[in-house]
């Protein structure tokens, strides 16, 4: 009975220091948000944001559910669609087109999780896939999407009534809440009871069946809440840009988040965020290069996997934990 309360101390000490190491990095992270508009072009910003928001999303399923999605493209595209035409056919104001593209993502997660949650590994992988395949050329032939041409001149408004989206920096500024307020939602979920089994599937699931858990419901609730958030993402970018295309429902959309999650850490809190704005950020600097683009990118994805193999904030934490251990 002795040694339990011999480690108790030193566990509490590291969970103490992991909280403290938590809030100064988004302390850190939000005043350099705060600032990014009066020294980079705020709409890069905006779109690095949302993508940001879009990697978390992805990386609760992923990074804390154990579960690798090839169709998540599908919920930031939809919610795109469903937020531009609410605002440009619909008339609605932006905080509701926002949420009705949310809630659209969130309904097609139910959907698309009872019918792939059945499987694990490559066979779930392979079922959202195809689910997301078709729900792109349901995008492509439906008459509200506006085919190829997407949806175009989608009106900004006025967010909740009197703040002026054409002006830039308010724009930028609502971004940045509806980031943080996604961001700290996805933090609050991974530090409460269910994120705490949702771990335990992820490690062990036999164990946590062995436990009394219903791990299907615990991965189908995360499924959902994934795919609210991915829309959320898909919706306020839709606004931001004025336009829902095709681009956000394509396969190669879905590939892209897991590449993101993965440089930036993958089952850590900040590592989505540094690895959106890693990739949106030589996206948008090595788009000159053209055909060579892709090949740039691919060398610099495969020193990174080498370099940093469990990601840049990954193995950022693993050094900060080696240090305070020695």
């Amino acid at each position: 009975m002795a040694a339990p309360d011999q480690y108790q101390p030193h566990a509490s000490r590291d969970d103490a220091a992991e909280a403290r190491y938590h809030r100064r990095a988004f302390l850190v992270m939000m005043a350099l948000f705060i600032a990014a508009p009066f020294v980079v072009y705020p709409v890069f910003v905006m779109k690095a944001l949302c993508f940001a928001l879009f990697a978390c999303a992805f990386n609760l399923l992923l990074g804390f559910g154990g579960l690798l999605s090839f169709g998540h493209a599908m919920f930031l595209g939809m919610a795109g669609y469903v937020a531009a035409h609410a605002a440009k056919v619909w008339g609605l104001p932006p905080e509701l087109a926002i949420l009705a593209g949310t809630a659209a993502s969130t309904v097609l997660g139910v959907v698309v999780g009872l019918l792939a949650i059945r499987r694990q590994g490559i066979y779930f992988a392979m079922i959202t896939l195809a689910l997301a395949q078709m729900v792109f050329f349901f995008c492509l032939q439906a008459p509200f999407t506006g085919g190829e041409d997407g949806i175009q001149s989608v009106p900004r408004g006025r967010f909740l009534g009197f703040l002026d989206l054409s002006n830039t920096m308010v724009l930028y500024y609502v971004v940045l809440a509806i980031f943080t307020a996604g961001f700290l939602l996805i933090y609050r979920i991974i530090h409460s009871p269910f994120g705490q089994v949702l771990k335990a599937i992820r490690e062990n699931e036999p164990r946590a069946i062995s436990l009394g858990y219903r791990t299907e419901q615990y991965k189908l609730a995360a499924f959902v809440l994934s795919a609210g958030l991915a829309g959320l993402a898909g919706a306020t970018k839709a606004i931001v840009f004025q336009l829902a295309s095709l681009t956000d429902v394509h396969w190669s959309m879905s590939g892209e988040v897991v590449l993101m999650t993965l440089l930036g850490g993958m089952g850590t809190i900040v590592g989505p965020v540094v690895g959106a704005f890693a990739i949106i950020t030589m996206e948008n600097y090595l788009a000159e290069l053209g055909s060579w683009f892709t090949i740039t990118q691919g060398a610099i994805f495969v020193v990174c996997v080498l370099a940093f193999r469990r990601g840049i904030i990954g193995e950022l934490e693993a050094w900060l934990r080696k240090r305070r251990g020695g």
